[in-house]
This record gives structure tokens, sequence and C-alpha cells, in this order.
């Protein structure tokens, strides 16, 4: 099962529209993950029409309208692994231990709000995934967003993917 992960799109504040060689992965994806910070409707509505299967949730910047059609916390299982998406998950420091706690029945939890990607595992053998943002880097050198393959209770090929500067 491949799997496509974004968050903190922003549009159209951050940019106009999704960068290209994100809307391309879309095809390519069994399951498209947003883990918030949508900002219009706009962006939900697109991925829901493109995506095979579309797992996200709501943002701290995200409105009404999307909190109306999307939950704080989503889960799944995709191949084999149980999967939570979040938007917030609070400082960086001690991070693993406080989601590990929050989210116990979880294999893999995918987060946003920082726009720094992030990867690791902790002690208990949650993953944690940030895929960054694709519309606004920040202080990181790079927009991006991750890719990764689930399948038979493991996830394989997480990697992390570089936009071009718009």
């Amino acid at each position: 099962m491949r799997l496509l992960l974004m968050s903190d799109t922003h549009l159209p504040k951050r940019a106009k529209k999704l960068p290209e060689p994100l809307l391309e992965e879309i095809p390519r994806a069994d399951v498209v993950v947003h883990a918030g910070d949508w900002v219009d409707t706009d962006t939900l509505d697109l991925l829901e029409s493109r995506s095979r299967r579309l797992l996200a949730v709501y943002g701290n910047n995200d409105g009404p309208a999307l909190r109306a059609r999307l939950p704080e916390v989503a889960r799944a299982e995709l191949g084999g692994l149980r999967f939570g998406v979040v938007h917030e998950t609070g400082p960086a420091q001690g991070r693993e231990k406080r989601c590990a706690e929050r989210f116990p029945d979880l294999d893999v939890l995918v987060f946003g709000h920082s726009h720094i990607p992030w990867d690791t595992t902790a002690p208990t053998g949650l993953r944690l995934l940030n895929p960054g943002s694709p519309t606004d880097r920040r202080r990181q050198p790079h927009c991006t967003y991750m890719t990764a393959v689930a399948d038979d209770g493991r996830l394989s090929e997480v990697t992390l993917h570089r936009l071009p500067p718009r």
C-alpha cells in the first residue's frame, strides 16, 4: 500500500496551489494522509476528488468549515499497521514519550504543525512521522512531503521528498 503524507498546506495563504510534483503523486498513492492546517476547503475538495482514499484531520489554523468535515484525530489500519493522524504533538523535546503515552494503540503517528520533517521511533515502537510542508518551508531549507509503503505489518520506503523552489 503506497502512502502519500503531507501537512500544513496553508492554501491560499502560503501558496496559490499545491506544487505540481506533489499533485503528480496523488494518483500513485493508495492512501493520501493530510495532517491538518489546510486553511481552505478547496484543497480538501481537491484531495477528496483525486485520492483513492483520504485520511485527514484539521489543524489549529482550520476554521469551522473544515472542522465540520474533519476529525481532530483520525485512525485507520493500513497495510496491517495501525495509523493515527493528528496535527499537534507539542514540543520536540519529549515528543516520543508523550505520543507513545497518548497513542498506545498505534504503530505509526503522522503529525504536522511545526513544518519540520520528523522521523523517529519511540521506545515502545511507535513511529512518528512529520512530512513538513509542501508550501511553507519556514526555517527549513526545502518544502517537503513524504511517501512510504505499508505492507504486511511493515512500514518501508519512507522517503522525504524535497520540492523545488517556487
